[in-house]
């Protein structure tokens, strides 16, 4: 009995060795890919702010195909595929292409495109909307009023959509706490382009006052 069940010990310890050495592998990598991929999106929504589009797009392209290889590394093992990490990295990847696409006035990606969890999905898209603020604070500095006008509507756009998404946390991946920041942010945008309309209405009548007196 004892030789029997150290033969069976043995087999399970070399199948279990197997598969965890492959699962660490594939974790480690996963975690460094994670990391470029989260340093990519990041450059590529600066370099969009800057409207340095050629270098944006690049940047995005890199963080796609780094994003593709995250996902055929994965796909043997649904549990490293649903960590924090890995949905945290390709929440970015969302929030880059939403961006982009809306600071561009350029085409939105296509559902069929995006290949992952739609609570990933609305994350990204929740923080795409508030990293809008940036760039309407830009415009506005250039005095483009009706730019800031069209971002805010997109803000206000996300926002009303995401409301409707009442579930769990646990289920939507913190979604209502990313939304309830998003309010905030919108919030001040909207007070910000307030206020700039209104300057911008004053200075003008001033001008008007200053001409008839001239």
């Amino acid at each position: 009995m004892n030789e029997v069940l150290q033969g069976w010990l043995d087999q399970l310890a070399a199948a279990a060795h197997a598969d965890l050495e492959a699962r660490n592998q594939a974790r480690d990598a996963a975690l460094q890919q994670s990391r470029e991929l989260i340093r990519l999106c990041s450059s590529a929504i600066r370099a969009g702010h800057r409207e340095l589009w050629d270098e944006a797009n690049a940047l995005l392209n890199e963080a796609e195909a780094i994003g593709r290889a995250m996902q055929a590394l994965l796909t043997p093992y649904p549990d490293l595929f649903y960590a924090g990490y890995t949905q945290d990295a390709f929440k970015e990847l969302i929030e880059a292409r939403t961006t982009l696409a809306l600071i561009s006035k350029g085409a939105l990606p296509p559902l069929e495109s995006l290949n992952l969890p739609y609570d990933t999905c609305l994350n990204g898209v929740c923080e795409a909307a508030s990293e809008l603020r940036r760039r309407c604070l830009d415009v506005l500095r250039q005095g483009a009023l009706d730019e800031a006008e069209r971002l805010l509507a997109a803000m206000d756009a996300v926002y009303e959509v995401l409301m409707s998404f009442s579930y769990p946390d646990a289920i939507t991946g913190g979604l209502r706490h990313r939304v309830d920041q998003l309010r905030g942010v919108l919030e001040r945008t909207r007070g910000d382009l307030t206020n700039s309309v209104q300057m911008q209405r004053l200075l003008h009548a001033l001008q008007t006052i200053e001409i008839r007196n001239s």
